[in-house]
């Protein structure tokens, strides 16, 4: 078995060599982001196990074009968010399956996907209220363009830079900025109404 203490680009360089076990590892590794990211953009679990396995499919598919000069985690997401975005855009998904099976993805998994809002209490009815603004912000995110949707998630809560998000979309780094700019604004307007 592969040593777990490998970095990203050790594992690439053997999978590039036809290691399987790299390749697994590296699996192993992104499922659960992977998933989490696309499903945070769709808000569907289907399509979303749908996306992060035909990511994974063009990983494997294109792993000898990996450019090592780029971290692995922005060439995968970058995958994974180009695929999302054609997906928002066209509204049609091709399912392919890596070994015949589904992600196990459980229910907990999909609710630690969730933004929730610290309460700093556990008094339940503040816990409530801090699960339906939390629920809020995810509409509100749901609603924003799907550039808007992958760049503030990006950085809001998969916690990227702003140079990653920029190789992650294949943006200028200018564009990006101005893309999360403006999905602040129009969050901060649709949730204008939550302020107490």
């Amino acid at each position: 078995m592969i040593a777990t203490a490998l970095t990203d680009h050790e594992l690439v360089a053997l999978a590039q060599k036809g290691s399987e076990k790299a390749y697994r590892e590296l699996l192993g590794r992104y499922q659960r982001p992977v998933f989490s990211l696309v499903y945070r953009m769709l808000r569907d679990r289907e399509q979303a196990e749908d996306l992060a396995q035909e990511t994974f499919v063009r990983v494997f598919n294109n792993i000898g074009r990996y450019d090592p000069k780029y971290k692995f985690s922005s060439w995968i997401f970058k995958i994974a968010t180009n695929l999302t975005i054609d997906h928002i855009r066209k509204k049609e998904v091709a399912t392919v399956s890596i070994d015949g099976s589904r992600y196990a993805v459980t229910a907990d998994e999909i609710e630690a996907s969730t933004i929730t809002v610290a309460s700093g209490d556990e008094n339940p009815e503040e816990l409530l209220e801090a699960k339906e603004l939390g629920e809020s912000i995810e509409g509100a995110i749901g609603a924003l363009r799907p550039e808007y949707r992958t760049a503030i998630l990006l950085r809001h809560v998969e916690g990227r830079e702003y140079q990653e998000i920029a190789d992650i979309m294949g943006l200028p780094l200018g564009t990006v900025k101005t893309f999360i700019h403006r999905a602040r604004h129009e969050l901060r307007a649709k949730l204008e109404h939550l302020r107490v």
